[in-house]
């Protein structure tokens, strides 16, 4: 399948799926907890962006990694290009990518998906939030390219690509896990 008759062919399906190498997958169904924390997470950065420039987009946006795919779906994620702020179909430049990790995903998120995210020049960071423990990994680009992973400490969350601080407590805010 073209990444057109992708788009063609989705937009006629009642659920959401992914574009890699011409094969499209279903995305699967998240639980509660997955939802409660993708909104948390996207409204406390919203609150902290308002005004200010950049776009917060949720799970029902898709992200190109190229004008031919990977075409997928991040959980939240924040963009400042101008490029993205006019696309229509789908963002291709964000700063800042979050995934909520579900046991079916979390292999492929912290995996090929994130080797696949790598290659988008703008992305400044990669974030993945546990769903069932209280876990908040943060990866960030070095001015040399290479990426860093700074360890959860479990009180904020320093996001220094959009520069905003998210609390533990914001983003779990009325779960149990």
């Amino acid at each position: 399948m073209t990444p057109a008759e992708y788009f063609k062919w989705e937009a006629q399906q009642e659920q959401r799926y992914e574009y890699l190498d011409g094969e499209v997958y279903a995305m699967a169904g998240g639980s509660l907890a997955h939802a409660d924390i993708v909104l948390n997470f996207a409204m406390a950065l919203k609150s902290q962006l308002r005004g200010s420039g950049y776009r917060v987009l949720s799970s029902g946006c898709k992200l190109g990694i190229s004008e031919d795919g990977l075409f997928t779906y991040p959980d939240v994620s924040v963009t400042c290009d101008d490029r993205d702020k006019s696309a229509t179909q789908f963002t291709q430049h964000p700063k800042l990518i979050i995934e909520v990790l579900s046991p079916s995903t979390e292999a492929y998120d912290r995996g090929g998906k994130f080797a696949l995210y790598r290659q988008l020049e703008s992305l400044e960071e990669y974030v993945l939030v546990g769903s069932e423990t209280q876990t908040v990994e943060v990866f960030r680009r070095m001015a040399d390219g290479s990426w860093a992973f700074l360890p959860d400490e479990m009180g904020d969350v320093r996001l220094e690509s959009v520069d905003v601080t998210v609390t533990i407590s914001a983003i779990y805010d009325d779960l149990v896990l």
